[in-house]
Order: C-alpha cells, then sequence, then structure tokens
C-alpha cells in the first residue's frame, strides 16, 4: 500500500538552530528527513557528511533519515551512512558504472534502496532496475541547490515511473524533489508521487505549521 509521505529537505534548514529547526518539523507530524549529501563533483556544491547525519540521528532519534546521495561512485560511502543512521539511500543512476551492483549491496545493508534519474535522463533507462528498488527519486530540478523553481516536464515523468511500477506489481515509493510547494504539492501527488521533499516551502519561520499544512495536503 502506498502511503503519502513528507520529507523536509535540510539543504534548507538554519543551521545556527537545526535541531531546534528539526524538532519543529517532527512536532508539526512528519517523521522523516531529506538528507542530500553532496561532494563537489557528482554536483557543483558540497553539503554535509556522516557527521552532520549522526547529529540529526541524535536531535530526532525516532526520525527515518532520507539519505540523498548526490556524490560520485555513491557505495564508497555506503558504511559510513548506515552507522550515522541512515534509514535508506538513495544513490543516482547517473553517478555510477555499476546500478545494479550498488542496489544490491544496499538491500544486503538492510536499509531503504532508492535510485535517482536527473531531469535529463529518461525513465526508461532505470526500468530493468526497478525490480531492485523501494523507492525511485524523480528530479524535478537540476541537482544540487535548493530554491530552485519546479520544472513543469517532471509531471510526465513520474506517471510514467508510477506506470511502470504498476505495470510490474512493485508498489514503489515514487519521490520527488526540487521546487515543491504547497501550491504544486497536488498536482505531484495527482501525478503519482506519494514522498514529497520540500525545503525552502517548509523551514524558515513557521516550520511546525507549514509541515502541518503540506500533511493536511497529503492526507
Amino acid at each position: 500500500m502506498v502511503v503519502n509521505i513528507l520529507a523536509p529537505s535540510m539543504l534548507a534548514i538554519d543551521f545556527g538552530h537545526m535541531e531546534a529547526e528539526l524538532k519543529k518539523a517532527i512536532a508539526g507530524g512528519t517523521d522523516t528527513i531529506h538528507v542530500d549529501v553532496m561532494d563537489g563533483m557528482f554536483v557543483p556544491n558540497i553539503s554535509f557528511g556522516p557527521p552532520v547525519i549522526r547529529y540529526v540521528k541524535k536531535s530526532v532519534p525516532d526520525a527515518k533519515l532520507d539519505v540523498h546521495m548526490m556524490v560520485t561512485d555513491p557505495i564508497r560511502y555506503l558504511d559510513s551512512m548506515v552507522k550515522a543512521g541512515a534509514s535508506g539511500v538513495t544513490i543516482h543512476y547517473e553517478a555510477t558504472k555499476t546500478p545494479a551492483e550498488d542496489l544490491k549491496k544496499i538491500r544486503e545493508a538492510g536499509i531503504k534502496v532508492g535510485l535517482s534519474i536527473c531531469p535529463d535522463t529518461p525513465v526508461s533507462a532505470i526500468e530493468e532496475l526497478l525490480p531492485l528498488v523501494d523507492m525511485v527519486l524523480v528530479m524535478s530540478v537540476y541537482p544540487g541547490f535548493g530554491g530552485q523553481s519546479f520544472m513543469e516536464e517532471a509531471y510526465s515523468r513520474i506517471a510514467e515511473v508510477r506506470r511502470l511500477s504498476d505495470e510490474k506489481g512493485l508498489d514503489l515509493d515514487i519521490e520527488v524533489d526540487g521546487g515543491i510547494n504547497l501550491d504544486n504539492v497536488k498536482s505531484v501527488l495527482d501525478a503519482g508521487a506519494n514522498v514529497i521533499v520540500a525545503g525552502s516551502a517548509v523551514f524558515g519561520e513557521n516550520t511546525e505549521e507549514n509541515v502541518r499544512r503540506f500533511l493536511e495536503i497529503l492526507a
């Protein structure tokens, strides 16, 4: 059964008040935090790694940590992510030469297996890999920076992944990341997504209330 989930993105958090903001998000009703890991190679930005993930896990120990690896050869960091507290690890199809092998290693680690595609990668490229994953992350912006506008062509890509999931009887989670806000989230859900990543539309002056407003739409 597909369940709608809100995964607030730490990329937009106020790092000067990180613990307080994380607790506000959880108090608002979400049980998942989206953690973007960047290496400055796969994407032209650097974010954070295992030490910060350990801090997040300590701050909100009951939260599920949805770790999005925007790094080249991501499997290098699998063990450290698991030890830091990752509930699931999502790797990019474009960032590895051995996607099937890497996905199997994540499965063997006992956590949720995710696979992401950038806006320019056709959904057909990952069709044969779908049975190996629990979740597909459709990027609705180019990865690397928060605050970008949602790319309208993502709707058809979300629908295509959902169609393939249904045809194969896989019941996949479909996550969407980039430019989602309270005005367009219903359309993203209607296209077939059920895991919503939102950063700047969640974290800010009214974090707890923003989470509640998203969850009302996701209910």
